[in-house]
């Protein structure tokens, strides 16, 4: 599957992959801040975003989608950066594609099965009808029921479009929801990537965890950590400036 790009800047492709319900538009911000150093290759996952719906979904699908795109694109190499389940597809499209990724930088992930966090979103988002929706509000009015955090609606309701045929989500929820142990899973460990690489870690999230290190250095032998105190999971949005220079210094080195 070739997927959905936002392309900006020039220079030395640096690949962008979102998380979990997102899309592009989520590393936006880091791509406006690293535009002037490189060419930004900011995608949609599959089943999310404008990229294409399926009902498979797996790293190595997701791996193989990124492939297809730098093919489509004539871009034999990239440096590539992804955030939670974006940096799962980072890792196995290094892990099975080592001569594809020039450098890897990895967003508060883990090569591990992760804790099933989203299984309240989930079921929040199914139990929305959007036969009968009439805005975004309602439906807001419908998550908080579930999710009282504004901040996870407001990041869930960037994916409801409204079409001619009524409200719909972005993201293929159907697919996600049958799924999920698959979004959970650890990337296949086809063999070590050798490469520089870079996990930048929040402050305040479990994410990443110190049990977790000895299997880091299995699969990634040459990786480095940095720690951005103050931020949670969604270190890139919580603190940009900070995020965009860690990665720039990492890449430019």
């Amino acid at each position: 599957m070739i997927l959905h790009t936002d392309i900006t800047g020039q220079g030395t492709p640096l690949l962008l992959i979102h998380g979990l319900f997102g899309s592009y538009e989520n590393l936006g911000m880091i791509a406006r801040l690293l535009a002037d150093q490189f060419r930004i290759i900011n995608v949609d996952l599959r089943n999310h975003g404008r990229s294409g719906h399926s009902n498979e979904i797996s790293y190595a699908l997701m791996a193989q989608d990124l492939i297809e795109t730098m093919d489509a694109l004539q871009i034999p190499t990239a440096a590539v950066l992804g955030h939670s389940m974006g940096g799962k597809a980072a890792m196995q499209l290094a892990l099975s594609q080592p001569d594809r990724v020039s450098k890897l930088v990895l967003a508060d992930i883990s090569p591990v099965i992760s804790q099933s966090r989203h299984l309240g979103i989930l079921q929040a988002l199914n139990h929305i009808n959007l036969s009968t929706l009439l805005d975004r509000k309602q439906a807001d009015a419908q998550l908080q029921t579930a999710i009282s955090d504004a901040g996870t609606r407001a990041f869930l309701l960037k994916s409801l479009i409204k079409t001619d045929l009524g409200f719909q989500w972005r993201f293929n929820l159907a697919a996600l929801t049958a799924q999920y142990a698959q979004v959970l899973a650890a990337p296949d460990a086809t063999g070590p990537y050798t490469g520089p690489t870079l996990f930048i870690k929040g402050g305040n999230s479990d994410y990443l965890l110190p049990e977790h290190q000895a299997h880091i250095r299995q699969l990634f032998p040459a990786a480095k950590a940095k720690i951005i105190e103050g931020t949670g999971h969604w270190l890139h949005a919580e603190k940009p400036a900070a995020f965009a220079k860690i990665t720039a210094d990492f890449l430019l080195s």
